[in-house]
Order: structure tokens, then sequence, then C-alpha cells
């Protein structure tokens, strides 16, 4: 790694974080160091299990084109392995019955796909991939309290065993509790991948250095999801999953997926003041207010196998690190805790992929030197289409609060040529694949704007789609 990164080689790098993010960013920084520790605040379960460090991790996760390239990409073979695990393969619009913009989506031939196992699953087969290497070691049940270095740099993190309270002691030496109860762990590069809730701020701040300006865009948006088991035929259906699609007209959410063990994950949401519940009954009832029963129809037929768990932290949040200010060299952010989108959208894990990619990248350019704010900047272009997306629609929706909701000089001409978009992209092939293509981050937004594309968007008419929920695929 170039000394430009700091005032050395890097020997030892420490990233923050035993997310998805943080192993992937370990696995392509023990390309340069001669070291690697990932700190996690969780004791990681052996096997392919939900953990408290995740809140998301009971709820619905999908696996978009985007992010499959990434990984295999950085673990070559991933996505083989994955699949023998049994995680389901969407293909789209094959695949779902969808209702998107008071429309329903033509089940013709997939053009894209995306997997819909359990997060934990796909989680637990990075580790084993990730920790494989020697060069990387785990440190868990331990959480960050601090950085170590000044305003010019850092060098390193003070950390704490979780459960050790402030006031509590060591069996030896001397000082305040705080000294007893922390140890420092020195290096050359510090990278951030603690998720939305990051404490870097604070982190900065006691050191003498800046934090981030944050821009947010909140909807207010809760969902709640729950494990059904349904009997094979359920509605007479082909389908593999049922998506009802919010908009600013209609706030309601809906989306029924299998996870590969036999079971399906079902997910509603709702904005703010419409939260769907948790109790026994009351979610099922909750599934009536979406705009078609078709979803309630298939909850009928199905078994309930969970309780409900409930999410509402899905504000858009990112921090710019890019703008000038007072940051150390040897600090870096990446995952949630540089780019946090609203998780309706199924973006959060391509982008963590994505964004090692870009580390990889940034970090071995031969044309450029690799400077913290190099790399920084490169990490956040990579999540600059999914914040786009998540914000794009998000700032349309009633009730969104946060200063990246306020619109911009050419939001209003974008918001009218992507109605248009979405109108065609249900029933017209022209338009459908590249929108897949961009959404599921393999194609810039651009592509939308291709001569063919316009065309279509411009002067064509919407193609003819369902009158009802298409339960078969097209002939």
């Amino acid at each position: 790694m170039a000394d430009d990164l700091g005032r050395r080689a890097t020997r030892h790098a420490v990233v923050i974080g035993g997310s998805l993010a943080g192993l992937l960013a370990a696995r392509v920084l023990a390309e340069h160091a001669e070291k690697v520790t990932v700190v996690e605040r969780d004791r990681f379960p052996e096997g392919p299990e939900a953990r408290p460090g995740v809140p998301q991790g009971r709820h619905l996760h999908v696996l978009i084109v985007g992010g499959q390239v990434a990984l295999d990409e950085l673990l070559p073979g991933f996505m083989d392995e994955l699949r023998d695990l049994g995680a389901p393969k969407v293909g789209v619009p094959e695949d779902m019955v969808q209702w998107q913009n008071g429309k329903w989506y033509r089940r013709t031939s997939a053009t894209a796909h995306f997997y819909s196992g359990a997060r934990p699953q796909l989680e637990w087969l990075v580790r084993q991939r990730v920790f494989a290497d020697p060069r990387i070691e785990l440190v868990d049940g331990h959480e960050t309290v601090g950085l170590i270095g000044d305003s010019s740099r850092v060098r390193g993190v003070r950390l704490r065993e979780r459960g050790a309270g402030a006031g509590s002691a060591t069996a030896s030496g001397s000082g305040s509790g705080r000294e007893k109860e922390t140890r420092v762990l020195e290096a050359d590069l510090v990278v951030d991948a603690s998720g939305r809730s990051t404490k870097a701020a604070d982190w900065l701040a006691a050191i003498g250095a800046e934090a981030p300006h944050e821009e947010t865009i909140d909807t207010g948006l809760a969902y709640g999801t729950r494990v059904y088991r349904a009997p094979a035929g359920v509605l007479d259906s082909d389908a593999m999953g049922y998506f009802i699609v919010p908009n600013p007209e209609q706030e309601y959410g809906g989306v029924v997926l299998p996870v590969g063990d036999g079971t399906h994950l079902v997910t509603l949401s709702g904005l703010r003041g419409n939260e769907p519940p948790t109790e026994e009954g009351a979610f099922e009832e909750y599934a009536k207010r979406l705009p078609h029963p078709v979803i309630s129809d298939w909850l009928a037929e199905a078994e309930p196998v969970s309780p409900v768990y409930g999410f509402r932290k899905t504000a858009n949040i990112r921090r710019r690190y890019d703008r000038p200010g007072r940051r150390p060299a040897g600090f870096l952010a990446t995952g949630d805790a540089l780019c946090a989108f609203n998780p309706i959208y199924g973006q959060g894990m391509a982008v963590a992929a994505i964004s090692a990619v870009a580390l990889r990248r940034a970090l071995a350019d031969p044309k450029r030197t690799a400077t913290t704010r190099q790399v920084q900047r490169a990490l956040l272009d990579a999540s600059k289409q999914a914040w786009d997306i998540s914000t794009g629609a998000d700032k349309k929706m009633p009730g969104a609060l946060g200063e990246a909701s306020a619109p911009g000089p050419l939001d209003k001409a974008v918001n009218w040529y992507m109605t248009r978009v979405q109108e065609r992209a249900a029933g017209d092939p022209v338009v459908g694949v590249p929108f897949r293509r961009a959404i599921t981050l393999t194609a810039p937004m651009t592509a939308l704007f291709a001569p063919a594309v316009a065309r279509a968007v411009l002067f064509g008419p919407p193609a003819e789609t369902p009158a009802g929920p298409p339960l078969r695929r097209d002939a």
C-alpha cells in the first residue's frame, strides 16, 4: 500500500465491524497489509445464525446482480457455493408477481436474477472464506471506543471488551477505571465498517478532527417480517414470489419470497404513522391494506412459524468524507458507516461488495496515488448510483424529512422521465431490460437514456400489461 495513506507502508490494518462490508474490506486489505484485524462487538455464531449486531438479520435480504458479480470477483466461486447451500435464485420478471404504479408486470423471460436466501447464511459463508486467510485475524466480543492519533493521522483504535462497564477495573494496573478496561490496538490504517449507527463523529472529535457532514432523507418507513410455510401450489400459481411496490399515491408495500429451507419471508411495510403491527393476527389484517388482496390471499393459505419482527431504522444517511474538513490520514469509512440506504430497495449487500471492489482498484491503481482522500472518494463513488435510486424514490414519498428530501433543479424533469420509464418497464422489454440492469447496479442510469430506450419512453405508448395478478408465466 502506498506510503501516502500513512507515513510508512501499511503493516497492520484494523477494520471496525465484522459486517459484510467490513469482512470484504478486510479481504482486500490483506492483499496490501502484513496483517488485518477485524474488531467485532458480537461473538460470531459458529453457524449461519442471526446475531444482534445485524438488527435486520431476521428480515428479507436479496443479493442483486451487481453484488453477485462483485462477490465472485472478491471471492472466486462464491456464487456457486451460495447456490450449493440452497439459496433460491429468483428470475425477474419471470418468477415474480409484481404490482407497481398501478400496473401488473408481464412475466416474460428473466433478464436479471437475485438470490433471496437468509442473510445469516450469506454472511456465514463470507466469514468462512475471509477468515481462511491467515493474514486476517478476528477480535470479537470487543467494541471500539475511540481512535488513537490526532487530527493529522490515525494510529490505531482503543478497544473495550463487551460487558466491561466504565468503572470496572482489571486485576492489575492503576489509574482511572476507563484506563483499566480499555486497550490500544495500533494500526497504520483504520477502516470504519461499524454500520449506520457508527460513532465515528465522536471518535474524530475526540482527537481534534472534524466529523463529516451528514445528508439524510427519512420517509419514516417501517416494516415487519414473519416466517411462513406454504403448501405447494398456493394460489394455483407457479410464481416464486409476490411484490406490491409502494409509491407516493399508495404507501403500503408487501413482499413474499422463499429463503431456501421450505419457508418464505413475508415483509409488510408502511410509512410514518401507518407502521405495520407486530402482534399476532394484526399482521395478517394489515396485509388487507395493500391495493390488491393477492398477498393477503397467499397468507390465508400459509402457516406462520415465527413471531413478527419489526424494524424502524430505514433513513438514507450519507456521510460526506469527500468534502473539505480537518480529517486525519489513515482513516476510511465504508458500508453503512459511509452510506446507508432505505433497506426496502435491497441494495445494501450489493453496495458492500461493490465498495470492496472499488477499494481494491483504488489501492492498486498504478496511475493514481492511494491517498486517504482519493480512496475515500472512490468508496463514496461506488455507492452513488444506489444512493440516487433510493433517495430519488424516497424524496417523492409523503412526509419525507431531511435535507436530501429538498428537490434539486433537475428533479422535476428527471421525475417526469422516470415515471414514463416505470410505466413502460412493466410491459415493454425495450425499457424493462435496461431498467432492471440499472436498478440491479449492473448498468449506469445513463443506459435509460440510450437512443432506443429514449424513443420508447418519449414517443411510445405503454405496452399492454395484465389486468390482474399474473399467477402463471407468459406462454
